[in-house]
């Protein structure tokens, strides 16, 4: 099963006000599902990866048996979720080296929805039934429920003063509506964020041969259309990660649809567009281009942002 996915609001338009709406935080982490149903805990990701081992700290979900629970993993930063502390984690396939990890910088499930319970699919109910169904359950240590609100421009205001993502509106008589994107569900940011495709990489200017700056890219029905370029929000651990992916997929030419300005095909080495990462901006431009785009870590759980009008 994949989780239900929530339409962007687009910007100038308000968040719902009449009383069939709720409302949540927009937790800045990782969808996962995590399933019980079989007699042992399995979390899988958005595409429907198995990430069990990467989150150890997260064994307690086991004592919630026969249940299909839809959430969000988040590592904490500052006082509040943060995807860049989270990087680290998404990828650890090691058990030893998840388990320091888990000491170190413990996550934390935020559970939103239910899907399932001891045999019986949800999904079919309002999302007032399987709330309720939710809010019954004991959930372990290192499992939190997702508050809900009844007023979203207050959530909306509170989020921005206190440095979070931003809001996510769902219809009370709404059903889940697995793997879709539903206008059911509704998400607003106070700053945009994408998963876009890597398309090249620029060396640091310095002639250090390390990387500087990846070119980003968007699939489009006329093929591949260029996003920018971006290298604020490098890190060490991220730039090792991306070298080791992006390495073995060089081209001798890009495989854009169209030409990149010069001033960022100078210099660039080409690569297949397989990797994904996540980046955040404040807007686009006329032509598409992101806006002080902020790399925030490499993402393979789920598909890249499809080209739009900007």
């Amino acid at each position: 099963m994949r989780p239900m996915l929530a339409s962007p609001i687009p910007r100038g338009h308000a968040l719902p006000t009449d009383p069939g709406w709720v409302f949540e935080v927009k937790w800045d982490g990782v969808r996962v599902l995590a399933d019980t149903t079989t007699g042992r805990l399995r979390l899988l990701s958005r595409t429907g990866r198995d990430v069990t081992d990467a989150y150890p700290e997260l064994t307690g979900l086991g004592e919630v048996q026969g249940a299909v629970l839809d959430g969000e993993v988040v590592a904490m930063a500052g006082g509040v979720p943060s995807f860049g502390a989270l990087a680290e984690r998404m990828h650890v396939r090691d058990r030893a080296r998840a388990l320091s990890l888990a000491e170190r910088a413990p996550v934390t499930y935020v559970v939103f929805d239910i899907l399932e319970l001891y045999g019986v699919d949800l999904t079919r109910l309002p999302l007032r039934d399987r709330r309720g169904a939710l809010e019954r359950l004991t959930l372990p240590p290192r499992c939190v429920l997702s508050p809900v609100y009844d007023a979203g421009d207050a959530l909306w205001s509170a989020t921005r003063d206190q440095g979070l993502e931003g809001v996510v509106a769902k219809r009370l008589s709404a059903a889940y509506h697995p793997g879709q994107r539903s206008g059911d569900w509704l998400k607003a940011t106070h700053r945009r964020t994408r998963t876009a495709l890597v398309a090249g990489w620029r060396p640091e200017a310095s002639g250090s041969g390390r990387l500087g700056a990846l070119l980003l890219a968007a699939p489009s029905t006329d093929g591949l259309r260029y996003l920018g370029r971006a290298g604020s929000g490098l890190t060490g651990a991220m730039t090792a990660e991306l070298m080791r992916r992006l390495a073995p997929l060089e081209t001798p030419i890009g495989l854009l649809a169209e030409e990149v300005p010069a001033a960022d095909d100078r210099d660039t080495v080409w690569c297949r567009p397989l990797v994904a990462v996540d980046v955040s901006y404040l807007a686009r431009t006329e032509s598409g281009r992101l806006r002080h785009p902020v790399l925030r870590g490499v993402r393979d759980d789920g598909e890249p942002d499809a080209w739009e009008v900007a």
